[in-house]
């Protein structure tokens, strides 16, 4: 009874524009007022420990160090290196797009930040091919998901932090998924382009490959450095994000010349509104991870879904429906930190490795930034062009369904993550 009426109370305040960080905390207090199953005390202790983490100084360092890579002329370096690669095939520009999204993910963590790194390139280059602009937009806006789904990944940071496990395990475990992604993605994009005859005029040109890559060598070697450097022992997933910001400013302002020292403090004044809000979304939903372990809520929601059967395929089946129609309405943060330490205690029950849970939620939370209404790449993706969310969203279907069968061929087969790790 009780957490019933704080869910609706929760989404009641969401609905009436009320900061989801304040949302989730005027509920918790009344689910606590109702259910007094802990102390003030011991709540006000939970919000401070929650963001109080060494793990999650990596956030904010990798939200810095995307920003400034797209700054400083990444963007266009990873373009030219990735059309460089695809020559005069069927649907040419959309490929180029997609793997484009594949290089910048590996330097931002953010789907967001990709959609409008690539987009702002991708999308007229598309539409003065002959791309319907709806099509050209729904495509960035699914492949922009990438950006979380290639290491590093601000969810994986995110998921490890919440649930104790190692990012860096997370982040080497995600290479193969996004393969999977990209390539599906991929065969959409040129059945599409072969019904509709686009193809690229550009002939393959192995000189004109290796003169992209390496003029965009210093951006393609930072993902190299970072995780062979968790990987090889050498500094945290913290640190390396510490040394992906630094080693960004660097390339920026003495490498490319094209971040500017005026730039750089703008960045880090823009950053620091959107870190302090993740941290403020972070602490109240930490706080109701820990009530709902004192409700024993993994208990019901384990002893439903066991109710409905104990089959692996078929729970994993129903976590994706719930993370689906939560990906819908709770952004990436307060899903992952409240349901991440729920649905991990259900799913072991089955025998799925924690690690391989991450890339779970990871890539489900990668579909819900294109599905309305909370849907961030789309809304980047409307604001960059001026097309309605709707007509966006209608143009995404394929690529919506493309990312959905993509989930259930990592889901369902685990060496995709694992292997990597010697535990597939």
């Amino acid at each position: 009874m009780a957490t019933g009426i704080m869910f609706l109370v929760m989404f009641g305040l969401m609905f009436l524009g009320v900061p989801i960080a304040v949302a989730i905390f005027l509920a918790l207090v009344v689910l606590i007022g109702m259910n007094p199953v802990t102390t003030a005390n011991f709540l006000a202790q939970t919000l401070y420990s929650g963001v109080a983490n060494f793990t999650m100084l990596a956030l904010p360092f990798f939200m810095v160090a995307g920003t400034i890579m797209e700054t400083g002329g990444l963007s266009k370096r990873l373009v030219n290196a990735a059309k460089s690669m695809i020559g005069g095939i069927t649907g040419s520009l959309g490929m180029v797009t997609i793997i484009a999204c594949m290089f910048f993910g590996a330097v931002s963590g953010s789907a967001p930040a990709t959609v409008a790194a690539i987009g702002a390139i991708m999308i007229p280059m598309m539409v003065q091919d002959g791309y319907n602009k709806y099509y050209a937009t729904g495509l960035t806006c699914c492949a922009g998901g990438l950006g979380v789904i290639v290491p590093p990944s601000y969810p994986m940071v995110l998921y490890g932090v919440t649930v104790n496990q190692s990012v860096g395990d997370l982040f080497m475990a995600g290479l193969g998924p996004a393969l999977v992604v990209g390539g599906i993605l991929m065969v959409i994009n040129y059945v599409y382009c072969k019904k509709h005859g686009l193809k690229g005029d550009n002939k393959f040109n192995l000189k004109a490959m290796g003169k992209s890559f390496w003029d965009a060598k210093w951006a393609l070697v930072m993902p190299v450095i970072i995780l062979g450097g968790i990987y090889g022992g050498y500094f945290t997933a913290t640190e390396a994000a510490v040394v992906a910001a630094v080693y960004g400013i660097i390339v920026g302002l003495f490498v490319y010349k094209e971040l500017k020292f005026v730039k750089l403090w703008e960045i880090f004044r823009d950053n620091t509104a959107f870190i302090a809000g993740t941290m403020f979304v972070m602490a109240p939903a930490k706080a109701t991870g820990q009530v709902f372990a004192y409700l024993n809520i993994t208990k019901i929601i384990s002893d439903f879904l066991f109710s409905i059967s104990t089959n692996y395929y078929v729970i994993l089946f129903l976590i994706f429906i719930i993370l689906f129609i939560v990906g819908m309405f709770v952004q990436t943060t307060p899903a992952i930190v409240i349901l991440a330490p729920t649905l991990l205690a259900v799913v072991q029950q089955v025998g799925v490795d924690p690690i391989h849970f991450g890339i779970i939620m990871t890539l489900a939370l990668a579909i819900a930034f294109v599905t309305p209404p909370v849907a961030l790449n789309l809304f980047v993706g409307s604001s960059m062009t001026g097309i309605s969310i709707d007509k966006i969203t209608k143009a995404a279907i394929p690529f919506l369904i493309g990312l959905i069968v993509a989930f259930f061929v990592v889901a369902f087969c685990p060496p995709i993550s694992l292997a990597i790790l010697g535990r597939g």
